[in-house]
């Protein structure tokens, strides 16, 4: 960057990404925050023009208006973050998961066009993404993903619904067509050569999620044990500070000896992974939890952020007490 403060436009900060992302990066002083007088949010140029102006613009606009902004953009200099769906798995953008792999971090430095994870996809591939390359999950497998989230993961429409509306559904499942718009993302980044099957829910909460990975026979490459996934898990986190995975049979975080909060990590940027298991049938079940809003959206972003400017990848974004 050529100047003392980051220059960053955030393009639909009014929406429930960009208004935590905007949250996090107000009051830091390397930080300078672009921003459009009202009247001019709509103007396709002068979004441009100060898109343009920006070190890195970061996009929190539905599929349709991210695409229309890139192509007026073109091959513009400036540092794209599109947390919308339009562009993660397209050809020439750089997934914004930094504890991906070990040289990822080097992917994204290198890129200008970044695309920011999906929550759900976040705690799918954080689990699926080690298993496969480790050799314990196979590649041509369909494994199943289950997660619930709080309700503004759905954005504003879905969080007036649920702060208005009497007798809203205290936990409902959707995308029961099977075809979720964040099913490609967790199959090209999980290493998978198939689309898993993946039904989300939402539970009658605001902020937290938790993804479940079973690890069953089918989709094992031999005879598995839960020590065997805890341990790819934990090889391949070592040493991150925003994705932990807990010791096995540690139950210290559970709520009552028993339950395991969706909630339990809002307004963080932490990822836990924990491996639960019956041993005698040889059952396994791979669980992330984390915040819908936090690692799974406008933390995530700042993350980047974070990387893309030299800064502590923590500046600005709250880690879990363990």
């Amino acid at each position: 960057m050529t100047s003392n403060k980051t220059k960053i436009f955030i393009d639909g900060q009014h929406g429930t990404t960009g208004l935590k992302i905007h949250e996090r990066l107000k009051d830091r002083p390397d930080i300078e925050l672009l921003e459009l007088p009202m009247a001019d949010r709509k103007d396709l140029a002068k979004r441009v023009e100060i898109a343009k102006a920006a070190d890195i613009a970061v996009l929190c606009l539905p599929d349709a208006a991210v695409k229309e902004l890139m192509t007026a953009l073109g091959d513009a200099d400036v540092c794209v973050i599109d947390a919308s769906t339009a562009h993660r798995v397209a050809d020439g953008w750089t997934y914004g998961f930094p504890e991906l792999s070990k040289e990822h971090r080097k992917k994204l430095l290198a890129s200008k066009r970044i695309s920011n994870p999906g929550c759900y996809p976040t705690g799918a591939i954080s689990i699926l993404h080690p298993l496969v390359e480790a050799g314990i999950v196979r590649a041509d497998s369909t494994p199943a993903v289950f997660g619930v989230s709080g309700y503004t993961g759905g954005g504003k429409e879905l969080v007036e619904i649920h702060e208005k509306t009497p007798n809203v559904e205290p936990f409902g499942l959707y995308g029961l067509e099977l075809t979720h718009k964040h099913v490609p993302e967790m199959k090209k980044y999980s290493g998978l050569s198939h689309a898993p099957l993946f039904v989300p829910s939402v539970g009658h909460y605001a902020q937290g999620m938790l993804i479940m990975v079973p690890i069953t026979r089918d989709i094992t490459t031999k005879a598995t044990h839960a020590a065997d996934v805890q341990k790819a898990l934990s090889d391949h986190y070592a040493g991150e500070k925003f994705v932990t995975v807990r010791p096995f049979a540690d139950r210290k975080w559970l709520e009552r000896d028993r339950f395991l909060r969706a909630d339990r990590l809002i307004d963080t940027n932490s990822m836990e992974l924990a491996v639960y298991a019956n041993e005698i049938d040889g059952n396994i079940l791979a669980v992330a939890s984390l915040d819908n809003l936090g690692k799974g959206a406008s933390g995530a972003a700042v993350q980047v952020i974070n990387l893309k400017t030299g800064v502590d990848e923590a500046t600005g974004l709250a880690v879990a007490a363990q």
